[in-house]
């Protein structure tokens, strides 16, 4: 079983191990990117909450997993927007839709959040209208009261993802300022805050390079690159479960990068033959297993839809590799929930 170790990213403080990111908040059992999805997150326990950043006509930062809507807010069934739906190219991909630079916050404020995998999510479908779009000051502000509330034992981390930045900044919305200065008004930006800042675009995280002490994860999808490169202006990286094999995980440590997996999932449409229950798309595998997997390979985090298991799975490994805890910079003894969860 591999150590379990609390060491230094070269441009910030310590960096904790093993660390359970909600993906969209509890998105497994609430509409993602909502205050309630994000509520539940903590309430289960996770270490980080995970909000995929967008902005509004007027500049506001609102939490969306991309900026067209159509999918995930009930903008379709607003007459008055009808005339915003259009088609734009984002990245070099055609995308139609209704696009959050489109709208001011008021405008946003009036929709409401609707489940994107409903056809595997029923159960969420339930909540349909229920929720509002938060924006980033709003999830901060969620955070604060959830450390009022906890003391000072534990500190909710945020891990906020740009979404498209260099459209936005080409459009006169750059997301970079607007980021860093809500996270200095809640004391989130200081070397040492529990906050990675993720993006796919490694230009823009050169930029942040310059700007922030924060850790930095560059996501990756489709293979490693150079890790000795990333490793100039990153901390970690983020990468599909693809990308994750056991040779992966040690090449990224050897480069002094941590290692942060993506995306676990209950349902059998996400999880290998081999861990499916049943036939149903929906229906909830073994997703203990695949996450126990992972661990064994080293990896320093994961991104998970329901919470809840991911601090169980996350808990009971530690446990099982050494009750014990030093607070050493590198150490084969397992961090303990002081850091955090």
């Amino acid at each position: 079983m591999p150590c379990v170790r609390l060491w230094a990213g070269q441009h910030g403080g310590l960096l904790p191990k093993i660390v359970v990111i909600a993906h969209r908040g509890a998105s497994g059992e609430r509409p993602e990117h909502t205050l309630e999805s994000y509520g539940l997150a903590i309430e289960e326990g996770a270490d980080y909450i995970e909000p995929d950043l967008v902005m509004t006509r007027d500049g506001v930062l609102i939490a969306r997993h991309e900026n067209e809507i159509g999918g995930t807010t009930d903008v379709a069934q607003h007459p008055e927007f009808a005339t915003r739906r259009r088609t734009q190219i984002i990245d070099g991909e055609t995308m139609t839709g209704w696009f959050t630079e489109d709208f001011t916050l008021s405008e946003i404020k009036r929709l409401r959040a609707r489940e994107r995998l409903a056809e595997l999510r029923p159960q969420n479908s339930r909540f349909d209208g229920c929720f509002a779009v938060p924006t980033f000051d709003e999830i901060m502000q969620l955070i604060m009261s959830a450390n009022r509330r906890s003391g000072a034992g534990r500190q909710v981390g945020v891990y906020p993802e740009t979404k498209h930045p260099a459209h936005f900044a080409a459009i006169g919305l750059p997301l970079e300022l607007a980021l860093l200065d809500t996270l200095r008004r809640y004391d989130y930006a200081t070397a040492g805050s529990p906050v990675f800042l993720q993006s796919f675009d490694p230009i823009n995280l050169r930029q942040l390079r310059d700007m922030t002490e924060l850790p930095l994860v560059q996501l990756l999808e489709q293979d490693l690159g150079n890790l000795g490169e990333i490793a100039k202006y990153a901390d970690a990286i983020g990468i599909a479960k693809a990308l994750a094999a056991p040779a992966a995980v040690r090449a990224a440590h050897a480069a002094n990068l941590q290692v942060h997996v993506w995306t676990f999932r209950a349902e059998n449409e996400f999880l290998p033959d081999d861990l499916k229950i049943g036939t149903a798309p929906g229906g909830h595998g073994n997703l203990d297993a695949e996450i126990e997997r992972f661990l064994e390979r080293g990896i320093d985090g994961f991104f998970i839809d329901f919470p809840t298991v991911g601090v169980r799975v996350r808990n009971a490994y530690i446990s099982a590799a050494q009750p014990l805890h030093q607070p050493l910079i590198e150490t084969s003894l397992p961090a303990n929930r002081s850091q955090g969860r």
